[in-house]
């Protein structure tokens, strides 16, 4: 009866006209944004973000998470169109996806995936609305030395999850939370890593390091190598899976759900690994395997299930616990705390109307996406036709205009060119930024919360050992530690990465 009763107060808040323009305009930019190689979400939210002052709380996440998994929902169909990925996670439908579009079913692929993302979709948003609360309410138990043990296992199961070499996205990690001391220290007023700087004394601030790595960095190497779109398919018919299809995708669209839902809540993990995981999963239980990689249907419906799962499943450990599992959810995260909220299990009690607003709208979000995306098939394969080098000023200059609205300050925009050089110097070097940003969200809460509990105890660094779901979640790191650094483990991690 309490879930019927928070359902319905998420519904009165999402169904607000207000709420429901800005939903329809997040997904249909993540849509955007997802059909265009070069431009993932995380930039896009990042250019946003200074738009987000002048919105209600509700609105501007309700905005910014249309545009998260929207762009699950764009990624497909340049995948399926042109075998051109426009996210991470829709490497893995192109495989079949392309293949049935070059086989005339280009519309069974596009439909396939529209549905099992909304199947995904509505599936997470019910188990968000069941899991969230009983978590939140552990969460309310912890104190500061559990938040500090969380946290810590929360980089570590980053560093595991995180493409490419260890000891980059440990270095990473590191970077981000020396780069999050930058500023004035709050109990002592002594300035820190400012370098005489005045600008620095309030530190660096958050979106102009995700424009900078995100936006900047991404547009510098995309201007690398740009990528030649050959757009065959002009028209595509029969937007309607088969009886046949119905029945073999049933399967995969569930089991990509449940492993979706499963990785989606891991730091580090979210869409791509979900997706990369079900087409792995598939290619080993289905009676079609013979078929993966010439156009299996399976091979579309089980990774668009699960990376739209993972998406959204992603929002459980940001709005109970305050942690970020992906950049993304550390962008939201900054958003909310420009909007003024702290996040964390507090939120669900101070603010029910935001958390169960938020949540309901993702599945409002999802099903305007079944609506919008197959009948304007047509406006994607247009846009997918536009060169890059007429996107990338416009990029710029809205990254530009957004840094310096937020200050006033030139030296916002000059810090933001610097950090985008940085992005792109890390590109080249193999270092994923993601690791970065989460160590930047996450290091100056980790030391506030160090901080209380040594307060608490009287500097005795004992307390985070002896209170037994602190010690628990510090073991646990210390495990992860242990096997990430075992050659064996980190051989066959590369190996899982390069397979991708």
């Amino acid at each position: 009866m309490e879930l019927f009763n928070n359902l319905w107060l998420g519904f009165g808040e999402s169904f607000n006209h207000i709420n429901l323009l800005y939903c329809l305009i997040g997904v249909f930019l993540g849509t955007a944004i997802g059909v265009l190689p070069g431009l993932g979400p995380a930039a896009t939210i990042a250019m946003l973000l200074p738009a987000t002052f002048a919105m209600p709380p509700l609105t501007a996440l309700i905005m910014l998470a249309g545009i998260f998994y929207g762009a699950q929902y764009g990624g497909s169909t340049t995948a399926i169109l042109v075998n051109l990925p426009g996210e991470t996670s829709s490497v893995v439908t192109a495989l079949d996806g392309y293949q049935m579009a070059r086989q005339g079913k280009a519309g069974r692929a596009l439909a396939t995936a529209a549905l099992s993302s909304f199947f995904a979709g509505t599936v997470c948003t019910l188990l968000i609305a069941l899991f969230a609360p009983p978590l939140a309410e552990v969460a309310l138990k912890f104190g500061p030395a559990e938040y500090f043990s969380l946290m810590v296992l929360g980089l570590i199961a980053s560093i595991v999850l995180a493409h490419g070499s260890i000891l980059h996205a440990l270095g990473m990690i590191l970077l981000g939370l020396l780069l999050g001391l930058v500023g004035t220290d709050v109990n002592s007023g002594a300035q820190r890593y400012t370098f005489g700087l005045p600008e620095l004394a309030d530190g660096i601030g958050f979106v102009i390091v995700a424009m900078g790595m995100f936006g900047i960095g991404e547009i510098i190497a995309n201007l690398e190598h740009e990528a030649t779109r050959d757009v065959s398919i002009k028209k595509v018919e029969g937007l309607w899976p088969t009886k046949e299809d119905f029945k073999r995708i049933i399967a995969p669209t569930l089991r990509g759900t449940a492993l979706g839902s499963i990785l989606g809540i891991l730091p580090g993990g979210g869409a791509a690994l979900a997706a990369f995981g079900a087409y792995a999963l598939e290619k080993k239980v289905s009676k079609n395997r013979h078929e993966f990689g010439k156009g299996a249907i399976e091979g579309v419906a089980a990774p668009e299930s699960a990376n739209n799962a993972g998406a959204q499943m992603s929002f459980i450990p940001m709005l109970t616990l305050g942690i970020p599992s992906n950049p993304v959810m550390a962008l939201m995260i900054g958003a909310m705390i420009i909007q003024g909220i702290q996040p964390g299990p507090s939120v669900m009690t101070e603010q029910p109307k935001l958390f169960w607003g938020l949540i309901v709208s993702m599945w409002l979000g999802n099903l305007m996406l079944l609506v919008l995306n197959l009948p304007l098939i047509g406006m994607w394969v247009r846009m997918i036709t536009i060169p890059y080098r007429y996107l990338f000023p416009a990029i710029i200059v809205f990254c530009a205009i957004g840094v310096f609205s937020l200050n006033n300050n030139v030296f916002d925009v000059y810090l933001m060119a610097l950090f985008g050089v940085i992005g792109y110097v890390f590109k080249k070097l193999d270092c994923e930024p993601a690791p970065l940003l989460l160590g930047f969200i996450l290091g100056p809460m980790m030391e506030e919360f160090l901080r209380r509990a040594l307060l608490l105890s009287k500097g005795d660094p004992m307390v985070l050992l002896t209170r037994p779901i602190s010690a628990t979640m510090l073991v646990l790191a210390v495990v992860l530690l242990g096997l990430v650094l075992l050659p064996s483990f980190s051989k066959t991690r590369e190996v899982a990465f390069q397979e991708e």
